[in-house]
């Protein structure tokens, strides 16, 4: 597992990643794909499947808020999530892995993170989030991201992260 494992650029602010580019680099591939979303709850996968054509690259997507979830349906190790929470990049990275496992896909993203208001019961503050992807026969990468605005502007934000991690990740 790595963390900062991606190489492109990012969009700037304001500027979000097209996710008819990620259907069509995956489509180009021949690669499926799938989610494992906590914080966005199902959103990253509803975005990409808004785009004509997507049922023939998305595997499928986990909406697992719930820590009992994350270990029932993804696989995350529940020791691991008593002791440090879920927001943490190896959770992240644990996420994307089981989501990769689950639906049997080429690209798996992830995403944990506190939308707010306010810290979580760890302290975790608002805007934390972590990004992971998992690529078949490949490294798991994570990201951490300190966002800022409204629960709901933290999630969308989180949404264009995640899209973005996959274009680059299609990308290289």
């Amino acid at each position: 597992m790595t963390g900062e494992g991606i190489r492109a650029a990012e969009p700037g602010p304001g500027q979000r990643t097209d996710p008819a580019d990620v259907i069509a680099r995956a489509a180009a591939r021949g690669w499926m794909l799938a989610t494992a979303e906590s914080l966005t709850a199902g959103a990253v996968v509803a975005r990409l499947v808004d785009v004509p054509g997507a049922s023939a690259v998305i595997a499928g997507g986990a909406a697992c808020y719930s820590l009992s979830a994350k270990t029932r349906v993804l696989g995350v190790d529940a020791d691991e999530l008593a002791e440090t929470g879920a927001v943490t990049s190896h959770v992240a990275a644990a996420m994307a892995a089981g989501a990769l496992s689950l639906y049997d896909a080429d690209l798996a993203v992830s995403t944990t993170g506190v939308a707010g208001p306010g810290p979580d019961a760890r302290g975790v503050p608002e805007g934390t989030v972590h990004l992971g992807i998992a690529r078949r026969g490949g490294a798991v990468s994570t990201r951490e991201l300190r966002l800022s605005g409204g629960r709901g502007e933290i999630r969308a934000q989180s949404v264009d992260a995640a899209i973005t991690m996959l274009a680059q990740a299609l990308a290289e």
